[in-house]
């Protein structure tokens, strides 16, 4: 379906002008290309064709416009015609011609001429007439029956008579007619080259010379398809480029892209890593229990320590889970979570509840984890019950590379909030019902034998019945339940009619339900097929979603080849790892799921698995009716074929489903056909296996011929074999039945081609970003239009759907979802589009990739219908390769847009090994490449099956179908052919693999076209190339119609090899072009050729394996053979020989450029054969030139180079883009003038070095920066990190602004003032209190802490805090921005439009990019009512940075540069293969890259240094000694090293020769240790410069463990312009927690910096100012001592000044601020696995200065001893649990436990209350509790051995919180519990003043109650409730305890002591209790009385009775025997 416009000319213009017009339909829009000078005429002759997908409504519109086009300005309108669609709908085609009219509707005299034709869905259109469209002859359909006389026919004679309605296949000629383009016969050029002339691989050319000829088209760019010539003009931010494809979609393409990426990842073991911590739980269901949490991960299993009688545990465990399996496997693992009340050795527990979710759902997350979430604990026992309590925990699920950024671990104190941080995923709803899921297996069919043909003929010959040789069973496995259905014996048709039912909670964490057929056996079960379902594709959570359902539908299971053998060496196909090679079996089943309702009392509660029978599907009505469906392919090409096969005979079998299979062949039962309605009975079809032809039913009836005959194959070269398919090409074809369902395929496909396009458009605009073309913004807006009017288009189509029958409610709900969906994006990308600035595009990318994911995933179909075809290649009958294509790619449809992408094309397959043979290496080299058509369809819709074939082909039939029309032929005769000639310009590739063991290559190239291969020269030691070759393919043989060769030429393999001296060559990447042809009747000459070099990515298995820079072109051999061809010029090479280099139009322009190398130095090199380097040397080389670095004469004394800096010349291309690598090796000079190669890096890259001298004319101080400071300056302003709350200084380079109170302008030349916060202290401290709220300002005063108080570590929580405020505050900002873009866009596009493009439209923007940040300043401040939840006081601060220093700072590669030395081949498996491993060492240098001749001005400068070139300023490199000073803090989340899931770390440095191992003072089974120590080394740079901080484990028995370590390179941190050897700390003092440590003080350090940076300065002036350069700051000027004394002091001002000194012209940059860095902790074992995390920082002091103070005390900070005093004086309203024995009255023996720290540590019980009979006790007990506390932390410190067999005492914090619980004393039984309460001594509610006013809502409603802090109160009394949970899991108030807390500090409990219980000192009184309890000793007869007549009557008389009965029994055992033997003696 499409329309055709065809715009002829446009007539009576006025003026002379150049044209441009466009045709807008439906939303899609076309621009012809521009002509240039046109007076009244433009002829423009192009056609346009919109693919249309639902039927043209009559009253429709095109438009076409038409303007005069402007480069610089905005192109002005001429005219615009409309035209109603109304007569071309009914007719199918108009010529109109007519006036246009301009913008106010009036006529104009210019008149425009076009002809519109249509073709509609069925195809009713004309016949086509050759005069009217296009001018060219060779229009007709195959199916017209008429051959133009002008061309030869396009098809062979006999297939005449054959095409019924023209219609079908007339879009496909009228394609040809397109790509025919007016120059097959008649060489009409009058029309331009179309738009599409410059086509190659979705790829087009640029032109050679940049200006265009008069009437060449458009040449649209290299890779990016810019149109920009075509719509050059329009304003710069609407203008949009389609992609050529959009224009092109139907060209030619009678070839699909080929896949490059070559082997299966799946299935191959990766390393994972599960880390869980469980930190607590609360509100656990249950009384007084014993909690221990097990975390279970897939088998493994792991516990908690048990916590004693608590509700609510603190745990704090760490548990890592290491596995190394697939990724699928991975995922699919159940993470179960469970709580176990008082579990033991001897008894398993009580499962309180449970939790589980898969690893799939953690991975999914963002970082790859949940942080700090609370999961829901139900009892899956028990549905009815509800919650079961909540646990705290954080899990992260690792692979190789993943890293996580964990937030930052400070102290917790926020009171968590439970509901907000779930642990869910996001969009699932916290109240998590559960469901049933039904899953109903109904049948299979199709299944293999399983068993061995002897075993069945053993069975013949006992049984005499011959059976089906299989057994199966269907398993579903789901969260970790498995259900089977009933073992169907002996069948390959197996019906089940079963259901299995799960429970589970709804929505499942679990993404999959596995569903497995397997063959029952009496040794063991195997797996027949499997096949995952994924929820998420199934159902929909959306508001107008949709529970998940699925079918009935049939699903197709893959897996290994049919043939059956004992041990099938691809078992684990079948299990669902990897991709099947094989169709096994497919299976008819459904799914349904329904919510329970758990109040209904009926359900049944037990969440066990159940199956049952249920009801057969009735066939037709949802799973589709039968259809039969015909497969047809031909083989065009097969080359390639690997050596290894040997050269027997080779053939190919296609099977699809069981059809076309040879071996199930004759033994497969007859398949039972239902007809409609049948019963199954009547057989309707047998299904015929035999392919041989001559057999077959008389009514011409055809026999699938489903294998090519067997051929032997041919020598290509020493790798390769092909098969001599050259005029004759095979076919095969194979009739099949299936269920007709599709529908679902065709939306699939529609969903595939756009994002196919859109992907395609992605990969154009990231290359334009790459290679930094013009205009990237440009071509995404192209896309977006694409993908909005793809999205509309799918819904027309789709929308017809709607009344499809035979769907399942699936196939209903997804597509009402799909359309939404996709509606929704079209939408969004609209929206989208018109947001896309040059500044936005990096976002905008972003999102349009998750459309692309989004896309991707809803295309993928979940119920299958047609399964897959799979074409195998067979030597001698021994299956060696197979290759996979999907049915829905090869499914033919009448509708465009619904046919698969490959569906009649010739598609390029390569064949691959099956299973685990092909990992690795193995799946790297390519079994086979074939050329295939293949086409799948009705075969009702059959007669067009060989329409997308080459044309010029005869068919050879068999003999019975020979006059028979539609038979379908068994080999196509090629009648025509082309002779072509083919030229490789090879010119080089870079960053290659390492194939040698010297960690270099000696590559060649492979070239392969159709079946020639030649290669290129080999070129020794080299990763990088040039090979600079013309490879020249002679007499290339292409058969079909010339100009389908032009548009669609065969595809080119280029593989890379590493020649060996011995042995074959390695593989070492592969990939393929398109090469750019020539027809005869072409002129060679641009745009088109000469053909520029492009960069092909090569591939090597996966992974990219670097790029190949060449050309291709295929040149057609005319008539005039040869000679006509273009010559082969370019300059001959004597001394290559016979080797042609690549011709000069191709080869790049070269200028000179010289390249400037500095030489610092040589690290860490390894041994080299096992001897040590002694005198190594470095040699740079770049494009065959190069320079060789001063000898180092001993390396072990020294290893820098003497003479620092050297050049050399050499010519490079003037495009950067393809300038060469750079190669660095270092060579060891060995005795007798041997060399060893030690390592080499290559700089693939000149980009980063590359110096371009700066403009004359330029002001700004960034350019003139360059001017001064030369090469160095490049890299100064990459960092400009600006903390929030400071000033801003914005030096971008168009106009600087400052933001402050007042707005200055500042030019380089100005002075101007920066105003630095005269003191930020003082600011600080009021915004502080302002927050802190109105009133409480005397609080605050007396919050601030005096200085004694406060130490190192209350500086770095301080910063923890605020480093945590900013991350909030980043949050809520972007959320922010967000909103506010939408109304930005509407904004700047006003000011972009605006001719205001001076400064002031971008100060504008300027300002609004600002926004948010600004924004975010004045919430700080002008929030007064958020109360804080602590007065923070005032601390001066450093910076915390979660990541590692270097992160931060580059590398600190500001002028000295690390490049790694790289040795030894990379590994066959991509595994083990990290660079780390090949590392041997590193060079330190940089270079500089600069065209020749240098401005003078530069070499004219101050203090110019001719040595160092462009390196001016370095440092000398001589050895200098440096004190390294270490600090260490902490480590937080170790990997365990101990069984019990612990470790006992302490630290290791090494650094040279100096090793400390700080092995005494390690920590006791601890993950997360505080270390706060520091260490001091001298050490010598260079000799000592990689300081290495370790983190081990301490064994008591056997050597210490390495839990991970961190490397840092100190040398480049010391020498780096950041000054990174002793941070600027934030405010200078000289005495207190922030002493100055630096031994220069900040005015000592300015002046250095002034004087190496050559900047003016520093001045200080009057009134706290000081000026440097330009700029002016201003501080305070006074400091005070220790003793309050105020002195004058610069340093203030100086440090200002270094805190802001990236703000500072010409040599600023930002220096490091006093901080404390996070480095992860690697361990060389588990590569690419982070081990847990540091925290430090190291200082560094030169030896020659002034020596350094005393390092900071950051000793972990000491608990401070305190005392609790709890004195528990009455309780309350206690319940009443006994009944009294003697009277019946309720009462209760009281007594209260009270603990701090632990139930075990320190319980201490009251006396007992006896008999109280209103639940009133009277007590008057002191509880004292001394205990340890961490002020900072709020935590407990206690010490004790985990258990007898511990060597020591681990210390453990643990929450201050204070449990009293009321207990009913039994004087036999256990003692029962009566309720609880819990006191978190930090937050608690204020007691009650009396016992009526103490109620539930104390502990219930904490939040809205004033809560108290016993630390700040330090006495509290009050009356507080004991609850408990009764029956229905509600809390209840179990009584009221009125106690007093009264919390003393060790020193002050000394002075006033007190005593335990009642006693002394300071004894409490004694209690005045009544004597009720004693009632029964003083009457006793009274008691016994009651007792008997009241109470136990009945039991007494019972018991009576019993004993009577007893008795009886006894007497009778006794006499029995004695009368036994009376009787039978007969005495």
């Amino acid at each position: 379906m499409a329309l055709l416009l065809q715009l002829r000319t446009v007539t009576g213009l006025r003026g002379k002008a150049d044209r441009i017009a466009k045709a807008v339909f439906r939303g899609l829009s076309f621009y012809t290309r521009v002509l240039e000078n046109c007076e009244d005429e433009a002829r423009f002759d192009e056609t346009f064709r919109w693919p249309v997908a639902s039927n043209i409504d009559g009253n429709e519109i095109l438009e076409i416009q038409v303007f005069n086009y402007s480069k610089v300005f905005t192109n002005r309108l001429i005219g615009t015609f409309q035209m109603v669609l109304q007569k071309v709908v009914e007719e199918g085609q108009v010529e109109v011609t007519d006036t246009l009219i301009d913008d106010n509707n009036s006529a104009i005299q210019t008149s425009i001429s076009i002809e519109i034709r249509y073709q509609a869905l069925d195809g009713t259109v004309g016949a086509w007439n050759d005069k009217e469209f296009l001018e060219t002859p060779s229009v007709h359909s195959e199916g017209d029956g008429r051959y133009p006389l002008e061309t030869d026919s396009l098809l062979s004679s006999h297939r005449q008579g054959l095409d019924i309605s023209p219609g079908k296949s007339n879009q496909q000629s009228a394609e040809r007619s397109f790509r025919s383009k007016g120059k097959e016969k008649t060489k009409e050029h009058k029309a331009g080259k179309g738009v599409f002339s410059a086509m190659k691989l979705g790829k087009t050319r640029p032109s050679k010379d940049d200006h265009r000829k008069q009437d060449e088209p458009a040449v649209l760019e290299a890779e990016d398809l810019d149109r920009k010539a075509l719509l050059r003009g329009l304003e710069p931010d609407t203008i949009s480029l389609a992609s050529v494809t959009a224009v092109t979609t139907n060209v030619s393409n009678k070839r699909s892209k080929p896949d490059i990426k070559m082997e299966p990842s799946a299935g191959r073991p990766m390393d994972y890593q599960v880390s869980i911590t469980i930190i607590e739980a609360r509100q656990l269901v249950g009384l007084n229990m014993d909690p221990v949490v097990c975390v279970e991960v897939g088998e493994e299993k792991k516990y908690t320590s048990m916590k004693e009688s608590t509700n609510c545990p603190y745990y704090n465990e760490y548990f890592v889970f290491d596995f190394h399996v697939p990724p699928d496997v991975m995922f699919d693992k159940i993470i179960k979570l469970s709580v176990i009340h008082s579990k033991n050795l001897l008894r398993s527990g009580t499962l309180v509840g449970s939790f589980k979710m898969d690893v799939g759902t953690v991975y999914t997350q963002p970082e790859h984890q949940f942080y700090h979430k609370w999961a829901i604990l139900s009892d899956p026992e028990d549905l009815t019950a509800g919650l079961k309590g909540y646990l705290k925990c954080d899990i992260a699920v690792v692979g190789k590379g993943d890293n996580i950024k964990t937030p930052h671990k400070a102290n917790e104190t926020e009171e968590d909030d439970i509901e907000g941080n779930l642990l869910l995923p996001d969009g699932v709803p916290p109240e998590r019902q559960w469901a049933r899921f039904y899953i109903k297996i109904y049948r299979a069919e199709g299944l293999p034998r399983m068993n061995t043909s002897i075993m069945a003929n053993v069975k013949k010959a006992l049984i005499g019945e011959n059976k089906d040789l299989v057994d199966p069973y269907v398993q579903v496995v789901f969260a970790g339940q498995k259900g089977k259905t009933s073992i169907q014996k002996s069948s390959y048709e197996p019906l089940w009619n079963e259901q299995i039912i799960f429970t589970e909670m709804f929505p499942p964490l679990c993404k999959r339900i596995k569903i497995q057929i397997r063959d029952s056996d009496k040794v063991n079960d195997v797996a027949i097929g499997t096949h995952f379902i994924d929820l998420r594709k199934i159902s929909n959570e959306g508001d107008k979603g949709f529970l998940p359902t699925f079918g009935p539908a049939w699903v197709n299971m893959y897996g290994s080849t049919r043939n059956y053998t004992l041990m099938d060496e691809h078992q684990e196909l079948n299990e669902g790892l990897g991709e099947g090679v094989s169709f096994r079996a497919r299976l008819l089943m459904s799914l349904a799921v329904e919510i329970l309702d758990t109040t209904n009392p009926e359900i049944n509660s037990s969440t066990e698995v159940q199956v049952e029978q249920a009801t057969s599907v009735a066939d037709q009505n949802c799973t589709g009716k039968m259809e039969e469906f015909f497969l047809f392919g031909a083989f065009l090409e097969a080359t390639m074929i690997d050596r290894k096969i040997g050269d027997k005979p080779i053939n190919f079998e296609v099977t699809i489903g069981n059809y076309g299979n040879q071996i199930d062949g004759m033994s497969k039962p007859i398949l039972w056909r239902k007809k409609e309605g049948g019963d199954g009975n009547e057989e309707e079809s047998e299904l015929l296996q035999n392919s041989s032809e001559d057999e077959g039913d008389e009514d011409g009836e055809m026999v699938s011929v489903s294998s090519s005959q067997p051929m032997k194959p041919l020598v290509t070269d020493r790798n390769y074999f092909h098969l001599p398919y050259f005029e004759k090409k095979p076919c095969i074809y194979i009739k099949s039945w299936w269920q007709d369902q599709r529908r679902r395929l065709y939306n699939a496909n529609i969903m595939d081609k756009i994002a196919d396009k859109l992907e395609e458009g992605l990969n154009d605009v990231q290359e334009m970003i790459k290679t930094e073309k013009p205009h990237p913004e440009r071509r995404l807006r192209g896309v977006l239009e694409e993908l909005s009017s793809g999205c509309l288009h799918f819904v027309t189509l789709a929308d017809k759907d709607q009344h499809h029958s035979s769907r399942t409610r699936l196939d209903r709900e997804r597509l009402k979802s799909c359309m939404r969906e996709l509606e929704n994006m079209g939408q969004q990308a609209t929206t989208l589009r018109s947001q896309v600035k040059k500044n936005t595009m990096k976002d905008k990318l972003k999102l349009v990739q998750n459309f692309l994911q989004k896309l991707r995933f809803l295309a993928d179909e979940p119920q299958h219908t047609i399964p897959d075809v799979f074409i195998w290649m067979l030597s001698n009958n021994k299956r060696i390769a197979y290759a996979r294509v999907p049915s829905k790619d090869i499914l033919y449809s009448i509708v465009d847009e619904e046919m698969g992408k490959d569906c009649a094309k010739v598609k390029t397959i390569f064949l691959k090994l099956p299973g685990k043979r092909g990992f690795g290496p193995a799946g790297w080299t390519v079994q086979a490449k074939m050329e295939i058509y293949l086409w799948l369809g009705l075969n009702k819709q059959r007669k067009d099956f060989l329409s997308g074939l080459p044309c010029g082909f005869e068919e050879k039939k068999t003999a019975r179908g020979q006059n028979l029309p539609s038979f379908p032929p068994i080999s196509l005769l090629y009648t025509k052919k082309q002779v072509f000639q083919l030229r490789a310009h090879m010119y080089q590739a870079r960053s290659l693999f390492a194939a040698d063991s010297s960690g270099l290559s000696d590559p060649f190239a492979r070239v392969f076209f159709i079946s020639q291969s030649q290669c290129t020269e080999v070129l020794n030691e080299t990763l990088c190339p040039t090979w600079d070759q013309l490879l020249v393919f002679d007499n290339v043989e292409l058969y079909g119609e010339a100009h389908e060769m032009r548009d669609d030429p065969p595809i080119i393999v280029i593989e890379i090899y590493d020649q060996d001296t011995v042995g074959k060559a390695d593989f070492m990447g592969r990939t393929f072009a398109k090469p750019v042809v020539k027809m005869s009747d072409e002129q060679y000459c641009p745009p088109r050729f000469p053909p520029q070099l492009e960069y092909y990515q090569i591939y090597r298995g996966n992974s990219t394996a670097g790029d190949l820079l060449a050309a291709f072109e295929l040149l057609q051999i005319g008539p005039g053979g040869k000679s006509d061809l273009p010559p082969i010029d370019g300059p001959t090479d004597m001394d290559r020989g016979p080797i042609l280099p690549v011709p000069l139009g191709i080869r790049p322009v070269l200028s000179k450029y010289r390249v400037e190398v500095l030489f610092w130095g040589l690290r860490d090199l390894k041994r080299v054969n096992l001897a040590q380097v002694d005198r190594p040397r470095v040699d740079i080389e770049c494009a065959g030139k190069g320079v060789q670095s001063a000898l180092i004469q001993n390396y072990k004394k020294n290893p820098n180079f003497s003479t620092l800096v050297k050049w050399f010349e050499v010519d490079l291309p003037e495009n950067e883009l393809l300038h060469p690598p750079l190669n660095i090796r270092v060579v060891d000079c060995r005795a007798f003038g041997r060399y060893t190669l030690v390592g080499s890096h290559a700089v693939s890259s000149l980009r980063k070095f590359i110096y371009r001298p700066p403009d004359k004319k330029a002001q700004h101080w960034n350019m003139t920066a360059k001017h001064l400071n030369g090469y160095l300056a490049m890299t100064n302003r990459a960092h400009r990190s600006r903390p929030t709350g400071e000033i801003v200084v914005n030096m971008e380079p168009e106009v600087p602004i400052k933001k402050m109170e007042t707005m200055v302008k500042l030019e380089a030349n100005s002075d101007a003032v920066v105003k630095v916060d005269v003191s930020e202290e003082e600011k600080e401290r009021k915004k502080k209190k302002k927050k802190g709220g109105g009133g409480v300002g005397e609080e605050v005063e007396e919050e601030e802490p005096d200085d004694s108080m406060l130490d190192w570590w209350s500086k770095y929580f301080a910063s923890i805090e605020t480093m945590k405020e900013k991350l909030r505050q980043q949050e809520a900002a972007a959320a922010e921005a967000e909103e506010k873009e939408e109304m930005e866009m509407a904004e700047e596009i006003k000011i972009d439009d605006s001719p205001m493009k001076g400064s002031k439209a971008q100060a504008k923007n300027k300002e609004k990019s600002k926004a948010p940040k600004d924004d975010k300043k004045k919430k700080q401040q002008s929030a007064p009512e958020l109360p804080e939840k602590k007065n923070k006081p005032r601390i001066d601060e450093l910076k915390v940075f979660n990541k590692e220093l270097e992160t931060e700072f580059d590398n600190f590669e500001d002028w000295l540069h690390t490049f790694n030395l790289l040795r030894g081949k990379i590994g066959d498996n991509d595994d083990n293969a990290t660079e780390e491993e090949r590392i041997v060492g590193r060079f330190k240098g940089s270079i500089c890259v600069y065209k020749m001749p240098l401005p003078d001005d530069i070499t004219k400068e101050a203090g110019y240094d001719p040595n160092f070139g462009m390196f001016q300023g370095i440092p000398s490199n001589d050895p200098i000694n440096v004190l390294v000073r270490v600090y260490v803090v902490r480590a937080t989340d170790l990997h365990p090293a101990d069984i019990n899931g612990k470790a006992d770390p302490y630290i290791a440095i090494k650094l040279g020769k100096t090793d400390i191992k700080d092995k005494e003072n390690y920590i006791s089974k601890q993950l997360n240790p505080v270390f706060g120590k520091s260490f001091d080394i001298e050490a010598t740079f260079p000799m000592e410069s990689m300081l290495t901080v370790a983190v081990y484990d301490w064994d008591l028995v056997g050597t210490d463990d390495l839990i991970g370590e961190t490397k840092i390179d100190l040398e480049n941190r010391y020498y780096s312009k950041h000054r990174a050897t002793c941070g600027v700390s934030q405010n200078y003092s000289i005495h207190g927690y922030n002493t100055w440590r630096d031994p220069m003080k900040p005015s000592q350090i300015l002046s250095k910096l002034c004087k190496d940076g050559k900047v003016d300065g520093p001045h200080y002036g009057p009134g706290g100012r000081v000026k440097v350069a330009n700029r002016v700051f201003t501080g305070p000027t006074e400091i005070e001592d220790e003793n309050g004394q105020k002195k004058q002091t610069d340093e203030h001002l100086a440090l200002a000044v270094l805190r802001h000194w990236e703000d500072i012209p010409w040599a600023g940059c930002k220096l490091v601020p006093e901080h404390v860095e996070t480095r992860p902790l690697l361990n060389p074992d588990k590569p690419g696995i982070e081990q847990g995390r540091l925290e430090m920082w190291v200082d560094m002091f030169p030896m020659d200065m002034p020596a350094p103070g005393p390092a900071i005390d950051i000793s972990p900070r000491k608990p401070k001893k305190y005392e609790l005093r709890v004195i528990v004086w009455n309780t309350d309203e206690v319940i009443l649990e006994d009944d009294d024995y003697f009277t019946g009255e309720k009462s209760s023996d009281i007594f209260v436990r009270g603990w701090l720290k632990g139930q075990q540590e320190d319980k201490q019980d009251t006396d007992v209350h006896y008999h109280s009979l209103t639940g009133e006790g009277n007590f008057n007990w002191r509880y004292i509790f001394p205990f340890d506390y961490l002020m900072a932390e709020e935590k407990i410190v206690i010490s004790k051995k985990e258990s007898m067999f511990s060597w020591d005492e681990t210390e453990y914090k643990i929450p201050a919180r204070l449990t009293l619980q009321v207990w009913d004393a039994d004087h036999f039984s256990a003692d029962d519990f009566l309720g609880a309460i819990e006191l978190d001594l930090n937050r608690f509610p204020r007691g009650a003043k009396t016992s009526k006013q103490c109620s539930l809502e104390m502990v219930t409603n904490e939040a809205e109650l004033p809560m108290i802090s016993i630390f700040k109160q330090k006495r509290v009394k009050g009356w507080w409730p004991f609850v408990a949970r009764d029956e229905n899991d509600e809390l209840e108030i179990t009584g009221k305890v009125e106690a007093e807390l009264h919390l003393l500090t060790a020193e002050e409990a000394e002075k006033s002591p007190a005593g335990l219980a009642r006693n002394e000192p300071d004894p409490l009184e004694k209690p005045n209790r009544p004597d009720t309890s004693f009632i029964w000793f003083l009457n006793p007869l009274k008691s016994i009385k009651y007792l008997i007549c009241t109470r136990y009557k009945w039991l007494i008389i019972k018991i009576v009775l019993a004993l009577l009965l007893l008795v009886m029994v006894a007497l009778f055992l006794y006499s029995m025997p004695g009368y036994m033997v009376k009787k039978l003696l007969g005495a």
